[in-house]
């Protein structure tokens, strides 16, 4: 028996495991619990880029690709980004990854050195913090729930010092489905430009926006190109979550560093998953029109029984996920979180795991059938409604 005391990595132990994994598991073997927790889309991926994937395995086309990507996902996704107004090589520029998460750990671990700070901006998606401890970066906490949800120039301009090596955000949000304005985000670019700061832009929810919202990336501002890295994929817009395909789009010089990584850690994407999602880029539009325009009804759903069982709510813009303020309660994130699940049998994610100004709200994500979420939706009001009169009875 191995009984050394040093046998795993001090700075991995010290990292918490993901709050929104803890939940989840609870859900496993439950069939009567219903999950508002994990992000992932309902969804079958649509039939068109499956039968793209049966193609090529049926042609025995197994191997790896290039480190670099099949250069015709590359080519599909230089095409697409055009849309925001952004102009990327795809032989140089584009990287696909394992997934957005594999790229995201890919730009850290190339971009920081220890005592670099990173500013992140948070309540934030659960891996930008262990992954930047992991590079032993100091991580600058910014509380966006004080400007609703996004962040604002000034506060990044305070947050700034002569360590700050960069800043991550993701628009539209997750967990809280806001999206930072254009007017806003150019002003954010001046303040990157200024400080010469690398600007980490997770924009994986981008084609899931509500009420004529429109995706703007900070990378299309003049002289953003040299600072702003991109992460996509078709995780969450093309319900490709089990395919793990997403890409960085960045400068060149940096995407070098990456790919040195990604050579040795992962070597390329599984290569009918990128024969998929180049077909996704082609011909699956209409499939996911026609997932947003669902997501988009049960937003409506959702928003207007939070609203009806007194609890305030910021109205999402884009992604598939709801903010609900539960302090009316009084209970705190993980208390609320805890009993839904155990005496309601409904799993949402309490706020504290998204980090700074998270307490005091749940991450409910209505990417679920519609009518599941109505039944949810009455079983959260049953424990708000009998929280609320406890409370009145107190004073």
């Amino acid at each position: 028996m191995n009984n050394r005391t040093d046998k795993f990595s001090k700075k991995m132990m010290e990292i918490p495991p993901s709050g929104i994994r803890k939940f989840f598991e609870l859900c496993i073997g439950h069939d009567d619990i219903i999950s508002l927790g994990v992000g992932e889309p309902d969804f079958s991926t649509p039939w068109v880029i499956r039968e793209e994937a049966f193609y090529h395995l049926e042609k025995g086309h197994t191997s790896y690709t290039s480190n670099w990507g099949l250069i015709e996902l590359r080519q599909e996704i230089a095409k697409y980004l055009e849309k925001y107004e952004l102009f990327y090589n795809p032989d140089t520029e584009i990287l696909p990854t394992i997934g957005a998460s594999e790229g995201l750990d890919l730009v850290l671990r190339s971009i920081l050195n220890p005592g670099d700070e990173i500013i992140v901006c948070e309540p934030c998606y659960v891996s930008y913090q262990p992954l930047s401890d992991l590079c032993e970066a100091k991580v600058i906490h910014l509380d966006t729930s004080k400007n609703g949800f996004y962040p604002s120039a000034e506060q990044i301009e305070q947050a700034c010092t002569d360590k700050t090596k960069a800043i991550m955000f993701c628009s539209p949000s997750n967990p809280t489905g806001r999206i930072i304005p254009a007017s806003e985000l150019e002003k954010i670019a001046e303040v990157v430009k200024k400080h010469q700061i690398w600007c980490l832009s997770d924009e994986i929810y981008c084609e899931l926006l509500y009420d004529g919202h429109k995706h703007v990336s900070i990378g299309k501002f003049p002289g953003m190109k040299d600072y702003a890295i991109i992460f996509n994929g078709f995780s969450k817009s093309f319900a490709m979550t089990g395919w793990r395909i997403g890409y960085i789009a960045a400068p060149h010089d940096l995407l070098v560093q990456c790919c040195k990584l990604h050579a040795y850690s992962s070597i390329c994407p599984p290569i009918f998953s990128q024969y998929a999602a180049a077909e996704g880029l082609r011909s699956a539009w209409s499939e996911v029109e026609k997932m947003r325009l669902s997501y988009q009804q049960r937003r409506n759903v959702m928003y207007k029984a939070f609203i009806d069982m007194g609890l305030s709510c910021i109205e999402p813009e884009g992604a598939f996920y709801m903010f609900p303020d539960i302090t009316s309660t009084g209970m705190t994130s993980e208390e609320f979180a805890t009993e839904l699940i155990e005496k309601y049998s409904v799993a949402v994610v309490p706020g504290t795991c998204f980090g700074e100004g998270g307490e005091g709200f749940v991450r409910c994500c209505y990417a679920t059938d519609i009518n599941k979420i109505k039944i949810a939706m009455e079983r959260i009001a049953q424990l708000v409604k009998e929280k609320q009169a406890l409370q009145k009875n107190k004073y």
